[in-house]
């Protein structure tokens, strides 16, 4: 079981996206495995096996202001077995979160931040007609999530474990 600090998009996002990838085809390939809409999100900072209650309070109190997530313009690759979405206009969020859970013991080495939206995940080579399609949108950041992660044969299960609001 994992944590991770991360930005959760709204409904109508959610909804848009569905829509946008639900015209691609999706062939069976081997060691491919496609995210879904309960699994999308932008992982701000990945806090591994760490207590929640130290999260939680790293995360308690902070009066972080909203931000707005930019989508696209196409999919891409992050390493060769992601298949993502750009987002950007959430740095500056990433950072105050990685500022406010610094302290926090056993957190894995830091990697520099690059927002994105997860859509699939292969043990090989995504194949290269997926990566270059259009994919744009927007959405309001309002809050930040401690989600836990749990890895199954299936896929990842996650659980949103508390919610801490952003200001204006």
């Amino acid at each position: 079981v994992r944590l991770f600090v991360a930005a959760l998009p709204d409904g109508s996002t959610v909804d848009r996206l569905r829509e946008a990838c639900g015209g691609w085809p999706r062939p069976k390939v081997a060691g491919l495995r496609w995210t879904g809409p309960d699994q999308w999100h932008v992982t701000l900072r990945f806090l591994g096996s760490i207590d929640p209650g130290e999260a939680a309070a790293a995360l308690d109190g902070l009066g972080w202001a909203a931000a707005e997530a930019r989508l696209g313009p196409a999919t891409a690759l992050l390493g060769r077995g992601v298949l993502m979405v750009p987002v950007g206009g959430v740095d500056g969020l990433a950072g105050a979160v990685a500022a406010a859970t610094v302290d926090l013991g056993g957190l894995p080495e830091d990697l520099p931040f690059t927002g994105h939206l997860t859509l699939a995940r292969s043990r090989g080579r995504v194949p290269a007609s997926w990566v270059g399609r259009p994919l744009i949108g927007v959405f309001p950041v309002a809050e930040v999530c401690l989600v836990r992660s749990e890895t199954l044969p299936e896929g990842a299960r996650y659980e949103v474990l508390g919610r801490w609001p952003l200001s204006g």
